[in-house]
């Protein structure tokens, strides 16, 4: 793995841990919710399992490359090395939540 791969991985993990802790806090369902507060709820929690969902992907495919899986085997993840691109977003979130914890103390 090049410099780029471990970085994408890194940042899918700490995203991926993240995204699997505020969505674990995150009730919709609560009672005593208003409608704008439920929605709000909604909201939050559909985008931290999008998070997670991305990062689990960054976390496992470069495992089923090196397992040997072929590229074309799977129909939702795309096994091919990161681009910049992606690991500039995901190396973002990673930054900013990390950021939030160290503020946090």
């Amino acid at each position: 793995m090049d410099e780029l791969q471990i970085i994408h991985w890194l940042a899918g993990f700490i995203v991926l841990a993240e995204a699997l802790n505020k969505a674990e806090r995150t009730c919709p369902l609560a009672a005593g919710l208003s409608a704008h507060e439920r929605l709000l709820a909604w909201l939050k929690a559909v985008a931290w399992f999008f998070l997670a969902l991305g990062a689990a992907g960054a976390v496992v495919a470069p495992v089923l490359l090196a397992l040997g899986v072929p590229s074309g085997a799977t129909h939702l993840l795309r096994l091919e090395r990161p681009t910049l691109a992606e690991t500039a977003v995901l190396f973002g979130f990673a930054v900013l939540i990390v950021r939030t914890r160290v503020k946090e103390g």
